[in-house]
C-alpha cells in the first residue's frame, strides 16, 4: 500500500510504502464496537449518589402512635414515602462499570480503526512537524494548507512531543503521542495526522504481529 507524504505547506513530496498489516485490514465492526464501548465504560465517572433511609438525617422516633389518631401509620420521618426521606433504588456512587479488554483485542481494534480511516481517506501523513514557531497560528496555517477540516487527531512521536504546544489551543485538534493511540480517540476524530516517523513506529510495533 502506498501513502502520499506532504510537507506542512500542503505540497506532495513522495509516496511511501505502508504495511497492509497496519493500514489495510478488512473491517470488523463488532470488535471495534466492543472495544470502543469498553474504553468508554472504563473512563466513566460515577457522580450521581442518593441517600437511603439509613443515611438521611432525622429522628428515629416514631412520629405518632400506631392507632387512634386517624392518620396513616408511619414508623419514621426518614421513610421514602415522606418528603426529605430516603430514596429507594436511586443511583449510588459505588456502581462499577469497568470492563476488561483483552490486550490482543485492543491491539487488533487499533489496527482496524487505522485501516478504516485509511480506506476512507481520513489519514494524512506529513514529512515532519517542522513548525517555524511553536505558536498556534503556525499550526493553524499548516492545517489550512493541508486542507484538513473537522476534528483532527495529531499523533506525535517521542522526538516531536515538545511541538505539541503549537496545536494545543486549536479547538478542533487533539494531541496525542503515537505510543498512546487508542480506539476511542481514533474514532472520535474525523481526521488523523501522522508524521513519517509515527507511521514507521506503528509498523514496527504492530506490523509483525498476527
Amino acid at each position: 500500500m502506498k501513502i502520499e507524504v506532504y510537507n506542512l505547506a500542503g505540497k506532495k513530496i513522495e509516496d511511501i510504502e505502508a504495511s497492509d498489516a497496519v493500514f489495510g485490514l478488512p473491517g470488523n465492526d463488532e470488535l471495534l464496537h466492543q472495544v470502543y464501548v469498553a474504553i468508554s465504560a472504563n473512563q466513566r465517572q460515577v457522580l450521581a449518589h442518593t441517600k437511603t433511609r439509613g443515611e438521611r438525617a432525622g429522628s428515629g422516633i416514631k412520629p405518632w402512635r400506631q392507632k387512634g389518631t386517624g392518620r396513616a401509620r408511619v414508623g419514621s420521618v426518614r421513610t421514602p414515602v415522606w418528603r426529605k426521606g430516603g430514596i429507594v433504588f436511586g443511583p449510588r456512587n459505588d456502581r462499577n462499570f469497568k470492563q476488561k479488554i483483552n490486550k490482543k483485542m485492543n491491539e487488533k481494534a487499533i489496527l482496524l480503526a487505522l485501516s478504516g480511516k485509511m480506506k476512507d481517506g481520513q489519514i494524512k501523513v506529513v514529512d515532519k512537524f517542522d513548525f517555524s514557531e511553536k505558536k498556534t497560528k503556525t499550526a493553524a496555517k499548516a492545517m489550512a494548507d493541508l486542507e484538513i477540516k473537522g476534528r483532527t487527531l495529531m499523533a506525535f512521536s517521542e522526538g516531536e512531543k515538545e511541538l505539541r504546544i503549537a496545536s494545543r489551543n486549536i479547538k478542533t485538534v487533539k494531541n496525542i503521542l503515537t505510543s498512546q493511540l487508542n480506539v476511542l480517540d481514533i474514532l472520535d476524530n474525523k481526521n488523523l495526522l501522522f508524521t513519517r516517523e509515527s507511521v514507521k513506529y506503528l509498523e514496527e510495533k504492530y506490523g509483525q504481529r498476527k
